[in-house]
């Protein structure tokens, strides 16, 4: 059990997303339902693993791995917003989780200095502006407009420093993309899950120069998420079967059938309903081994 293990909600949620938007119920009803069962489960996982294993919040990697769970609780609440309960449940977490690992994730940073937090950062750091664009999204679907604004440009400021750190790293060390492979798509998914929160944002706003900027902002983040696709190939970093890269390409294909739908340009459903099918691909090939990992762990009798 890591602290980033909700990267499966994750990831299983934003997947069941992109099904519903290509109009596969069955399939996203199914991961909706596996989302649901999973989160409290690894609730209870990772409690029991904290008091064995003392994990601290003045790690990073711990700090920032429990973001998952902020993400997750926000995928589901925005999956699940017709049903309000959902919502109510779900964003109170989610709230609560964010406002509690915030201020230890700049503690942490803070204590490494500026080439300590370059030697250790990674794509999993992402996980900070993810969490924070998804907890946008959800209060979106709460009706607090002012706050998802808030907490949505607060994302995008994570995003460009946490960036910055990493290709600072990269640049520094290029054998370090590779420690952590399936992390680094997170870069990726960053923005992918900033131009989504931004869509759900300009739905919400009336007319006018503050929704036209948004949409420009949105549009920006979705041209910038496409183009870290061919880099993140070109650097070598083409493992997708791990939970930290399903969630990036369920991600990349909601929020491309976002834009889709918001500009009307033309093939973009189309790429939208390719990397639908490429995450349920990964989701399996990932998931697969996981039961089997889970499976073989249990005690036999």
């Amino acid at each position: 059990m890591r602290p980033d293990a909700f990267a499966a909600v994750m990831a299983t949620g934003i997947v069941s997303v992109a099904a519903l938007d290509h109009g596969y119920r069955v399939i996203s009803v199914s991961l909706a339902v596996v989302a649901v069962v999973l989160l409290p489960v690894l609730v209870v996982a990772s409690i029991l693993t904290w008091r064995r294993e003392k994990w601290s919040l003045r790690d990073p990697d711990v700090s920032f791995g429990l973001f998952t769970y902020v993400a997750g609780c926000c995928v589901l609440a925005t999956r699940l917003a017709d049903h309000r309960i959902a919502l109510v449940i779900l964003l109170p977490l989610a709230a609560q989780g964010w406002a509690s690992l915030g201020p230890m994730v700049a503690r942490s940073v803070w204590r490494q200095g500026w080439t300590g937090a370059r030697d250790r950062t990674h794509g999993g750091w992402e996980l900070a502006s993810v969490a924070t664009s998804g907890l946008a999204m959800a209060l979106v679907v709460a009706d607090a407009l002012f706050w998802a604004l808030i907490l949505w440009a607060l994302a995008l400021a994570v995003y460009l420093a946490v960036t910055g750190l990493l290709v600072w790293r990269w640049a520094h060390d290029p054998a370090a993309r590779r420690l952590t492979e399936p992390d680094n798509w997170i870069v990726m998914g960053g923005l992918a899950i900033a131009t989504l929160a931004g869509e759900h944002i300009h739905q919400a706003l009336t007319a006018g120069p503050f929704a036209d900027a948004v949409r420009v902002v949105t549009i920006v983040t979705w041209v910038l998420a496409t183009l870290w696709i061919p880099v993140l190939l070109t650097l070598g970093l083409r493992r997708v079967t791990a939970w930290p890269a399903v969630f990036p390409l369920g991600m990349y294909s909601s929020a491309t059938f976002a834009v889709s739908a918001e500009t009307g340009w033309a093939g973009l459903d189309v790429v939208s309903l390719a990397f639908c099918w490429i995450a349920l691909v990964a989701w399996v090939l990932t998931a697969v081994p996981a039961l089997g990992r889970v499976a073989g762990a249990l005690p036999q009798r």
